[in-house]
């Protein structure tokens, strides 16, 4: 898929969220006017969130597109982060106001009435919200967008608090009990605060460039599946998140004895590769190390001038030995006098 076809999706994704969701909300404040339900109002007010998250979501969206240039040489795909913590704001913001007006019903006490148009409207409402956000996770991991993910999320999440409002007039309804109806309201506006927290937390780790666990392994796979000899090992890998794209920089291991050229054009080959094999779209950038003896008994290179101890067998690269800023701890402890620790290890493993 193109980046300008990946950019029409993510626009159509944005338009829907916003139009449907004008729609709900509509739907919902009229069904608060019919029932005097404050469930119903808590349902209506976090719609408010949903359509202004959307709007700054289409936004952002556009912004996002934008290519690199000199003051953001990352692009600037971070800002779907920012989108994602203001989202997560919202939601929190909601939730506080639907606590304050249940608060305020329980006091006055309650006064509902026409449950069962509240019913109605709520379990349609619910029923749509649960459509369009699975469509926006759908088109969020599609697009690799966490800004429609994250507002496919907090849409699903409007399902469930359309769902608590059904449960909350359906026990109004058959015990008479009204105060049940603000109870409701706040259980509701404790869980939307908690998908609030989590959201922000989420996109928080992300502005920060906090790493990403299942990105790296994503990473050290793609490095298994397109190894090539000569290319003995990686380590110090970094990887960043900037909207869908990610930006990669490692530390390759190559024979020490190899012309600059030649190391570069087969590292730049191995880019070219491993950028593809990718589930995201990035760039890979290398820089190369030489090789050291201590690497021997794991360098699979034919015909090596220097090599100390033979060939002894490769084990896979792991996430824990790849972002490790030096090489790793088996290959610099000394077992014996001239014997690798690589080797030595394997030895005992063996043993």
């Amino acid at each position: 898929m193109t980046e300008k076809n990946v950019y029409r999706l993510k626009l159509l994704g944005g338009v829907v969220s916003l139009v449907l969701g004008a729609a709900i909300m509509a739907v919902k404040f009229w069904g608060y006017a019919m029932t005097g339900s404050t469930a119903v109002l808590s349902d209506a007010m976090e719609s408010i969130v949903n359509v202004v998250a959307a709007g700054f979501a289409l936004w952002v969206l556009t912004f996002a597109a934008r290519p690199a240039d000199r003051n953001h040489p990352y692009g600037h795909g971070k800002m779907e982060f920012v989108s994602a913590v203001f989202e997560g704001g919202l939601i929190t913001f909601a939730a506080a106001l639907i606590i304050y007006e249940a608060a305020r019903s329980l006091i006055r006490g309650p006064d509902v009435h026409q449950i069962d148009i509240g019913l109605a409207v709520v379990a349609g409402a619910g029923v749509a919200n649960a459509a369009l956000g699975m469509f926006l996770i759908r088109l969020g991991r599609k697009t690799q967008s966490i800004t429609l993910a994250a507002d496919g999320q907090h849409v699903l999440s409007d399902f469930w608090t359309s769902a608590g409002v059904v449960a909350g007039l359906a026990l109004v309804r058959w015990t008479g009990v009204v105060w049940l109806d603000p109870v409701v309201a706040i259980l509701v506006a404790l869980n939307l605060a908690w998908t609030g927290v989590r959201l922000m937390r989420r996109a928080g780790g992300g502005l920060v460039d906090e790493e990403d666990p299942q990105l790296i392994r994503h990473l050290v796979e793609a490095f298994e599946r397109t190894a090539h000899p000569g290319i003995i090992r990686l380590h110090h890998l970094r990887a960043i998140r900037a909207g869908s794209t990610v930006h990669v920089d490692a530390h390759l291991v190559v024979p020490e004895y190899w012309a600059v050229d030649r190391a570069d054009q087969i590292v730049e080959e191995f880019q070219e590769k491993m950028a593809a094999g990718l589930p995201v779209k990035g760039e890979v950038i290398f820089h190369t190390d030489p090789c050291h003896r201590l690497y021997c008994p794991v360098c699979d290179v034919d015909g090596c001038p220097v090599r100390r101890t033979p060939f002894a067998g490769r084990d896979p690269l792991t996430a824990e030995e790849a972002v490790q800023p030096d090489p790793p701890r088996t290959f610099l402890e000394p077992i014996g006098r001239d014997q690798p620790a690589g080797a030595g290890a394997r030895a005992r493993k063996g043993s």
